[in-house]
């Protein structure tokens, strides 16, 4: 697929398994629903609590495990951050960009990145307006 801001191709994305079977040498589904609360609680991004669980706990695929999302049991718990987290990336990117920006103001190159970046932003915003994820009066400075 190619990429979004360049004219060129990337490397695809990760390929799950062809089966989605959970593995029976792994834990229960309530021990992993229990383990990804706690995770969560302790301040851990949706995606570094994938990673977790895949590295230290063994578990390849949550959705195979639970049958639902990973972002699903954190919502179910109300433990799902205001802001989806690829957009909070992306926010916290402008916001270093423009402060590298206020102290080198002839950085040409990294003016236009920034204009990337703040299309990336509102693309995303629109997605989620019309998703129902952001409610419809929301907006960043």
């Amino acid at each position: 697929m190619a990429r979004m801001h360049a004219r060129r191709r990337g490397k695809s994305g990760s390929k799950h398994p062809v089966e989605r079977m959970h593995p029976e040498w792994s834990l229960k589904p309530e021990e992993i629903e229990q383990l990804i609360v706690k995770l969560a609680e302790e301040g851990k991004p949706p995606s570094m609590i994938g990673l977790i669980l895949r590295d230290s706990y063994g578990i390849p695929d949550v959705k195979a495990a639970l049958g639902k999302k990973l972002t699903q049991v954190l919502k179910e718990h109300d433990l799902l951050p205001p802001i989806p987290e690829d957009l909070a990336n992306l926010l916290e990117k402008r916001a270093n960009l423009i402060k590298h920006l206020q102290e080198h103001k002839k950085d040409i190159h990294n003016r236009r990145r920034l204009q990337l970046i703040e299309a990336k932003i509102n693309r995303l915003v629109k997605y989620y307006k019309r998703e129902g994820v952001l409610p419809e009066n929301w907006s960043y400075s």
